[in-house]
Formats: structure tokens, sequence, C-alpha cells
């Protein structure tokens, strides 16, 4: 049995565009036969996609899905929001979410490697984009558990949001209904922590020095300057921490209040929050002009 290297995976990889255990496999299985592996790979539908990979995928849709204590939380994209809504890609990812759930994959890596109906999820996924011809990518994934109460998931707009709360707690089906809403509020507002002491030190000192700079150059007395600042300062953090945010289904409560209201010991310990397609660099196209490129082509 041949030794293989890194410099031989990366090398199919190259050639292939296959991902890297693939490429290992590929290797494996062809005693490091570089022309074998490569048939092996496009046997598998493996090799076929690389000549879509570098190809934008800013559409998609993002999964959440939740039962007890478990919650998953996925991104899969593809390149247009009409393959979005194409069954073949809406029954992958749905199967993809149920998989995670029951099997509560540990990470990115694991949801790929899930068994898919004999294979990978990811190979799956790679012979979903030679039927359809468009890039796609299972890019994103968060598992949220808690150890005693409920984690609520919450999908906005046809998949364009996805949310996971958990909340420690007695479970019962009050709790069950406020994590839900919690999620709505998360998906609706978008909190970046869910309390105070998660926000870093640097940008509360930020902050801090820009409102006293500005409150400063009013010219009022220091002591009603420290006032204005430190009324700014609780401003910002109910503009970006959950619990002091006003709740969005009962705008008498603070999201924390209500929580408190439900179940008095009861604690929001998880927020996870998936915008399609946020931190991908789309490309700004003349559509016209594509299609003439591909008629004239």
């Amino acid at each position: 049995m041949a030794q293989i290297t890194a410099a031989d995976v990366k090398k199919l990889r190259d050639m292939t565009g296959a991902g890297m255990m693939d490429c290992k496999k590929a290797l494996t299985e062809c005693d490091c036969d570089m022309d074998a592996a490569v048939d092996f790979l496009r046997k598998k539908g493996l090799a076929a996609a690389s000549k879509k990979a570098g190809r934008v995928a800013a559409e998609g849709v993002v999964v959440a899905l939740a039962e007890g204590t478990t919650g998953v939380l996925i991104e899969v994209n593809a390149e247009t929001d009409f393959t979005s809504r194409n069954d073949n890609f809406t029954g992958f990812t749905s199967k993809l979410g149920t998989l995670a759930l029951s099997n509560k994959a540990s990470d990115l890596d694991a949801l790929k490697g899930l068994d898919f109906e004999g294979s990978t999820a990811q190979e799956a996924l790679t012979r979903l984009i030679n039927t359809i011809g468009e890039n796609m990518d299972i890019r994103r994934y968060a598992l949220a558990e808690v150890d005693n109460g409920v984690v609520a998931a919450y999908v906005h707009a046809g998949g364009k949001i996805g949310v996971l709360v958990g909340i420690r707690g007695e479970q019962n089906d009050a709790l069950a209904g406020l994590a839900r809403g919690v999620a709505m509020h998360v998906a609706a507002v978008n909190p970046q922590c869910i309390s105070r002491d998660q926000v870093a030190a640097e940008a509360v000192a930020r902050e801090t020095a820009v409102l006293s700079e500005r409150a400063a150059a009013s010219g009022k007395p220091e002591n009603i300057i420290e006032k204005i600042v430190s009324g700014q300062i609780n401003k910002f953090y109910s503009e970006i921490c959950l619990l002091e945010q006003e709740y969005v289904l009962d705008t008498d409560l603070t999201v924390g209040k209500a929580v408190k209201a439900v179940q008095a010991d009861a604690e929001i310990v998880v927020m996870q929050r998936f915008q399609l397609g946020e931190g991908i660099e789309k490309k700004e196209s003349d559509f016209a002009a594509e299609v003439a490129a591909q008629v004239n082509g």
C-alpha cells in the first residue's frame, strides 16, 4: 500500500475540486494512483461539481429545528432564489435538519459526515449540485442544548432567518411558549448578546469615550455630564442586549421581565441567529447581459 501524503491529497483536490476527505478516501481506494483516483471521484459525482465551486452561492435557506432540550440551526446556500424553492433542494435541507437534530451533530464537519441515504451528507449535496447545476454549500451549523428547560426554533420569511433560543428552567408549556416568543423577538430585533456581561469591555469603553466627549462639548457641569453619559450607556445596552430590549410581543415588558413573569428562576442561556447570506459578498450582475451571453455562447 503506497503512502498517501498531504501533497497527494492537495494535488487531487486541486485537480477535481472535491473535498479533502473525499480525496483521501479516493487515494486510499486506488492505492495512490492519481488518475484512478480522479476517475473514482468522477464515478461518485464528486469531481464534476468542481467547475461550479467558484460561483457565489448567497441564496438558499436557513433550517431551524428543535425538540425538547435540543435544537439545530443550519444554513445551506445555493446561487439563486429559484433553486431555494426547488423540491430537490428543499427535500435535502429538510432531511439534513432532521438528521442533525436526531444525531445531535457536534459541529459542521460532523454534520457533513452524517449518513445520508448510504453516503455522507456532503456527497449527497455534491450529487444535488450535479443534478441542479448550481454551486451549493452547507455553510454554517449550530447545535443548542440546555441541561434542563426548553429550546425553541423559529424560521422567518420562508428560511431567510433562523433562530434558536434556549431557556433553562422547569419544562412546561408556558416556558415553551415563552421560548418561541423570544425566538420571534430575536428574529425581528437581532440583539447582539443576551446580557451586559457578554458585551466586550472594549466596546463599552469606546462608546463611553464617544459619549463623554460629545457631552463635554455641551458645556454642562461635570456631575450633569456623568448622569447624561450613564443614561446613554444604559440606552446602548438596551439596544444590543436581549434581556434589556422591549419585548416585541408585550411592549410593556423587557424580555428579561417577560421571562421572570413566566418563571421566576428561568434563564435564557442560548441565543443563535442565522440570516441567510450574511457575510457573503454578492457580485452585482446584469441579468440581461448574462442571458445574452449564454444564448450567444
